[in-house]
């Protein structure tokens, strides 16, 4: 019981209150989906919750054409994360984010873990809507999930550096989500999402030296080696 409680308190409790965030969400649309919650009403808030905070590709194009940010749309680029497309896809999120915040919230601060989550989720959805002409919704975290991992890279990249290990290792991981990603393509269909995911991967990696205790002096150091 004790080790159990000690595993649990090891974990940032900004970490824990992502993944509980998601958690609640995600179990209030299960519920209301079986008439459980919300009566009639309640079978239809999933649709709902995606029309009014997931991330739709033209809302950049809306802005643009306005010349401005309304709150409503502007909200979309960090309120996607939190509304998914069913329990298994929401579970798989929370699986993620548990396991990559508390390794990269070890070396950062929690509000450096705040910055690359919502930080990750806004330009992974900035990159969705740049690149593609796609009016499906972005929609679940996987992508600050991804910015995570990005984070998490950077952190064994820099470790390794410092040990002189071989530092192309620290990629596996998105290597073999990667190759994860592939494999379903071919099976399934290819999902545009991935152009978000990694956006969030490489806004991830990126910003952690700026936040991270010595990153970015451990940055500057290895490209004056190189």
């Amino acid at each position: 019981m004790q080790s159990e409680e000690s595993a649990f308190n090891a974990i940032s409790p900004v970490v824990v209150a992502l993944a509980v965030a998601i958690f609640g969400i995600e179990l209030i649309l299960t519920v209301s989906a079986r008439g459980i919650l919300g009566g009639g009403e309640g079978v239809g808030w999933r649709l709902s919750a995606i029309e009014h905070f997931a991330f739709f590709g033209p809302v950049l194009d809306y802005m643009i054409e306005i010349g401005g940010f309304t709150l409503k749309d502007s909200a979309r680029f960090v309120t996607y994360p939190f509304v998914h497309f069913g329990f298994i896809h929401a579970l798989f999120v929370i699986v993620f984010v548990l396991a990559l915040g508390k390794m990269v919230s070890e070396t950062v601060s929690a509000r450096a873990v705040l910055m690359v989550f919502f930080g990750s989720s806004a330009f992974g959805a900035l990159a969705y809507a740049a690149i593609l002409n796609d009016p499906s919704p972005l929609v679940g975290g996987r992508t600050p999930a991804y910015g995570l991992i990005g984070a998490y890279t950077f952190v064994l990249w820099a470790r390794l550096g410092a040990v002189g290990g071989p530092q192309m290792q620290a990629f596996t991981l998105i290597g073999f989500l990667m190759g994860i990603q592939l494999i379903f393509s071919l099976l399934f269909g290819p999902r545009n999402d991935w152009i978000a995911e990694i956006a969030g991967f490489l806004f991830g990696f990126a910003i952690t030296p700026l936040v991270a205790p010595g990153g970015m002096q451990h940055l500057l150091a290895r490209l004056r080696d190189r």
